[in-house]
């Protein structure tokens, strides 16, 4: 008996076998139901015994293994695809997923060998049919990591919003102990509760911001016409309040005028700068150069010291990435590694681009605006 032809005639012990195999996936499979163990496990089991009936060239059977299977015009989703997403729902991991396609290609294939007895089973069969498992675990697998992907970013965003307001409790009582002038000791706490404050208060804005970037939301900007010479240097007055050792210099050439986001600015050359303060040579300046032609502004954050590595440099913009040599300073730097890929999120958000260089004698990052922002103006 032909592959297809046996699914379709034990089709119920076939499905059986997928329930008391799914039972003993704990916990998420301890008090699920029948129709819940069973999910979609007889729509996929249909959808391998069509691919089986289904005429297939050499030339489609390639394509089919290099992953490339034609898409179904009216639908939205397959069998596969949405079993995946209500077994990630269902809180079963992807181990546990994957391991249901194994334990159903092993039964249906030793089903078959009994019922074919003793007759050989047809080899094309068995190679159609271990191509349409793989195919079904393929889009299950790219299903269930895109619902996980999607409910991380979901919790991301919830528990940044869920903090904001005990933050705020603890800023406004900080200013309060700091405005009582109750002596130098209660003074100093409270000017450390504010600096604690402010660094999770950023923690915060970054955690926000790379949350909405990978919800596809990008970062939200809000253009207005700014003079950036004004904006950058006030950013700058801050920095070195907070760095009083650190030289920082700013030269502006050209037309500084623009419409851009100042705050979102602001945002990115505090990130670029405490970058630079971070990993630059501590004895020499942090320069900070903005030129001006008809249709741009560049902006250049240059720092001495240690050249960045080329592998480092290639990844530098993305999110939760540090170089080898500073992957164990996270609990002394108090950062997550996402101020340079806000600040290309920032750029990109202006319709900009940014670049980084680096060599024995200098690291320096470079952002290239466009004079006016093209949702500003109503283009």
């Amino acid at each position: 008996m032909r592959l297809a032809d046996f699914i379709a005639r034990d089709e119920e012990p076939i499905l059986a076998q997928w329930e008391a195999f799914a039972s003993t996936l704990l916990p998420a499979a301890a008090n699920m139901e029948s129709s819940g163990l069973r999910d979609h496990a007889q729509q996929i089991l249909h959808a391998v015994a069509k691919d089986l009936r289904t005429s297939q060239t050499r030339e489609a059977q390639r394509e089919k293994s290099l992953g490339r299977t034609p898409t179904m015009i009216d639908a939205t989703e397959t069998a596969a695809q949405t079993h995946a997403l209500l077994r990630a729902r269902a809180g079963f991991n992807i181990n546990q997923l994957a391991a249901e396609y194994r334990a159903l290609r092993a039964s249906v294939l030793r089903l078959w060998a009994d019922d074919c007895e003793p007759d050989t089973p047809d080899l094309d069969d068995i190679i159609r049919f271990n191509e349409a498992i793989d195919q079904a675990l393929a889009e299950s697998v790219t299903s269930f990591s895109a619902q996980v992907e999607q409910n991380r970013n979901l919790l991301l965003g919830m528990l940044g919003h869920d903090m904001r307001s005990p933050l705020q409790a603890i800023q406004v009582t900080a200013s309060y102990l700091s405005a009582l002038n109750a002596g130098d000791q209660v003074s100093g706490a409270a000017a450390r509760l504010i600096r604690s404050g402010a660094r999770m208060q950023a923690l915060l804005d970054d955690l926000s911001d790379f949350n909405r970037s990978k919800l596809g939301l990008g970062i939200n900007i809000v253009p207005m016409d700014v003079n950036l010479a004004d904006v950058l240097a006030d950013e700058l007055d801050e920095l070195r309040a907070v760095h009083p050792h650190r030289q920082l210099e700013l030269h502006v050439s050209g037309e500084p005028q623009g419409v851009w986001d100042g705050q979102r600015l602001q945002q990115l050359l505090q990130n670029l700068v405490l970058n630079a303060i971070k990993y630059g040579a501590q004895e020499t300046p942090v320069r900070v150069e903005v030129t001006g032609n008809a249709t741009h502004v560049r902006i250049d954050v240059r720092n001495s010291g240690p050249a960045i590595e080329r592998a480092t440099l290639a990844c530098i913009f993305d999110p939760l990435t540090r170089g080898p040599e500073h992957q164990s300073k996270y609990d002394r730097t108090g950062n997550l590694g996402l101020g340079l890929y806000i600040a290309s999120e920032i750029v990109k958000a202006h319709n900009g681009s940014i670049e980084a260089r680096s060599d024995e004698t200098e690291t320096s990052f470079s952002v290239s605006l466009p004079r006016a922002h093209r949702t500003a103006i109503g283009l």
